[in-house]
């Protein structure tokens, strides 16, 4: 049996999605359904039963776990909001509530993975190297990377990167997003904004050393993301700290280029001013180091951009059904 927090949201439904695929269809879907859209994430997929994360934590904290000794517990359960400013809120959600299940999992002798972020790099002046090591220079420009920076932080202070895998996701992107509002991936707000008016609009560089659109992201597709967290599982004695992105940074440009020859349109894009509020917080460059995942046998993400884009537009955004 496998936990599966965040189940109902991107990462988190993709997740359940690579299990069924792996024919696993005992899972436990942990997530906060509310008043949103996120239900429509499992109406094609297979699992067991459903628990709103609070009724979940308290059953696991009192002992009442109303299911059988997981195999694993994939946490990806979190508020991913980048303009989230609720630190208070971001420190108990994301982290407390981390730090929380991954003891229970460890004491439970149940395999831990969790969802880190490539926003605890900030600005990238320090590169992307995911050695452990080189976590205390890091400096992330939001409170949601300083949330995750913080338990990759305490994971390791605690030693237990050495049980446990916290792996820094990059740019996902990918079918079943379409919940997250103005977070979801430039792709699926591409593809809307051509359908309605065969143009895109892109931000406008504020740098010199960046043309309009030059500025570079590692844009990582989700099935690629699910691949990894599904050998993880089946590798039980690789541990540690990993980036999962492709390790080759590409432009908004190139994104917009592969979003219009998917949908078999002409190439406009308008370049707009980047909004103030977050001119001086804006990365304008990411890009993962992927040696440690091939290190130990991980399949590096290896989709490109094009055929990514290529088969999130053709089958999924441009059909009746979208999801997973």
């Amino acid at each position: 049996m496998y936990i599966v927090t965040g189940g109902a949201g991107f990462l988190g439904s993709a997740m359940v999605w690579q299990l069924n695929q792996m024919g696993v269809q005992d899972i436990i879907v942990v997530d906060n359904l509310g008043k949103s859209e996120k239900w429509r994430n499992l109406r094609n997929l297979a699992y067991t039963d459903y628990f709103h994360k609070d009724t979940f934590m308290e059953m696991m904290l009192h002992g009442e776990e109303p299911w059988d000794a997981p195999q694993a517990v994939i946490h990806l359960g979190a508020c991913s909001s980048t303009t989230e400013r609720d630190v208070d809120y971001l420190w108990e959600n994301n982290l407390r509530y981390t730090q929380t299940l991954c003891a229970w999992t460890l004491e439970h002798g149940a395999r831990f993975i969790n969802a880190s972020s490539a926003a605890t790099y900030g600005d990238g002046s320090q590169g992307f190297n995911d050695d452990p090591d080189a976590l205390d220079d890091l400096r992330p420009l939001n409170p949601y990377g300083y949330s995750k920076h913080r338990f990759d932080l305490w994971a390791r202070n605690a030693g237990l990167l050495e049980n446990i895998v916290s792996l820094k996701f990059f740019n996902v992107f990918g079918p079943n997003e379409y919940h997250k509002g103005e977070m979801r991936s430039m792709v699926c707000k591409a593809y809307e904004q051509i359908a309605a008016h065969g143009s895109l609009k892109l931000f406008q560089s504020h740098r010199e050393d960046y043309a309009d659109g030059g500025q570079k992201r590692d844009f990582v597709y989700v099935k690629d993301c699910a691949r990894v967290m599904a050998w993880f599982l089946e590798n039980p004695e690789a541990n540690g700290l990993f980036n999962v992105g492709t390790g080759k940074a590409r432009t908004w440009n190139d994104l917009a280029e592969a979003v219009f020859a998917a949908m078999d349109n002409f190439m406009r894009v308008e370049y707009i001013p980047m909004p103030e509020a977050i001119r001086d917080c804006y990365q304008y460059f990411t890009e993962a180091s992927m040696d440690h995942l091939a290190a130990v046998g991980a399949p590096v993400p290896g989709t490109s951009l094009e055929d990514a884009v290529a088969d999130y537009v053709t089958q999924y955004l441009a059909t009746d059904d979208r999801y997973l």
